[in-house]
């Protein structure tokens, strides 16, 4: 039967969506970077992520991962990964954890200065369930097309809620600590491949590129398939949106002034909301924000206002809801 429409369980696989902007520095711990993915950083170097338009043929836009300031020896704790984090609502139907686990085929586009063996994992939303894998690049700075079927795990947990549940991680460099035997399952936190390269942090200035991630049901990799922009906005805004609002209000001794968000696309959960503030009788500061209400199509707050005779004006807020 031919598998087509709606086979790619990947938001943004063709990073088209960078709400963010900009070119951003990893941070420790955690950074969410294009839209849905999210970087973990834990290294002495420096790294920067930003949207690209150099890409494979059919593409237009493409994730770069850059090393700024090289990391001259990767310590066993040490790594940086690029994780895509699945919702367990849409990760229900590869039936993870059961008798029934469906295989699953990773599929991507791409491209780096450092050539040679490079790893990932599949795991879980517990961190205690992977399946690392690795990967060629055969040629520097050449796209390439990488494939990976991964049998299902019929152990484990995996969420089939709003939380977090199949993750698939891309190692930039990661230490033994993270890494582990290629082709198995295993009860660990993996984020790559034990003998894959370290080298994208070791080395100044190196580059990875990736675009077109695919993950699908099945053994073998189908086209990849593009969705509509307009509708690969609106999967991303699940899980972060930024939007304009019209809040306005008036001091008279120290009332509240209220703000209302209405989100264009309904979360995961009641998002982490924050407003802009333009106070424009006094540009010296702003007043504490209290939510009154925050629900996944949208918050009320206020703020505890002081100065009377001031206008504040609330111009944009940001939704995060991610995993």
């Amino acid at each position: 039967a031919l598998n087509l429409g709606r086979r790619n369980l990947v938001f943004n696989g063709g990073m088209q969506i960078h709400q963010r902007t900009g070119t951003i520095t990893l941070g420790t711990a955690l950074t969410t970077t294009l839209d849905r993915m999210t970087f973990y950083k834990s290294h002495a170097g420096t790294n920067t992520v930003e949207q690209s338009t150099d890409t494979p043929v059919g593409f237009s836009n493409s994730l770069k991962f850059t090393t700024t300031v090289a990391d001259s020896s990767v310590a066993a704790t040490d790594r940086v990964a690029m994780i895509y984090r699945m919702e367990g609502l849409d990760a229900a139907k590869l039936e993870f954890g059961t008798s029934n686990a469906q295989t699953i085929n990773i599929s991507f586009y791409v491209k780096s200065s450092i050539t040679g063996t490079h790893g990932g994992a599949v795991g879980n939303g517990s961190d205690n369930r992977a399946y690392p894998f690795t990967y060629t690049i055969s040629s520097a700075d050449t796209w390439e097309r990488k494939s990976i079927t991964v049998a299902g795990d019929t152990t484990g947990t995996w969420a089939t809620n709003n939380a977090r549940s199949l993750q698939v991680c891309w190692g930039l460099g990661v230490g033994t600590t993270f890494s582990g035997t290629a082709g198995a399952w295993e009860a660990a936190d993996r984020n790559s491949a034990t003998g894959a390269t370290t080298g994208v942090l070791t080395t100044a200035n190196a580059t990875w590129f990736i675009t077109g991630i695919q993950i699908e049901i099945g053994s073998s990799a189908t086209d990849f398939e593009h969705r509509p922009f307009a509708e690969e906005l609106a999967l991303c805004q699940r899980y972060y949106e930024v939007n304009m609002t019209n809040a306005q209000g008036y001091v008279n001794g120290t009332q509240h002034v209220g703000i209302n968000a209405s989100y264009m696309t309904e979360k995961r959960a009641a998002a982490t909301v924050t407003w802009s503030l333009y106070n424009s009788n006094n540009m010296t500061g702003t007043q504490p924000i209290s939510i009154h209400q925050n629900k996944t199509n949208g918050a009320y707050a206020y703020q505890t206002a002081t100065g009377a005779g001031n206008w504040y004006y609330y111009y944009d807020f940001t939704a995060d809801a991610e995993l």
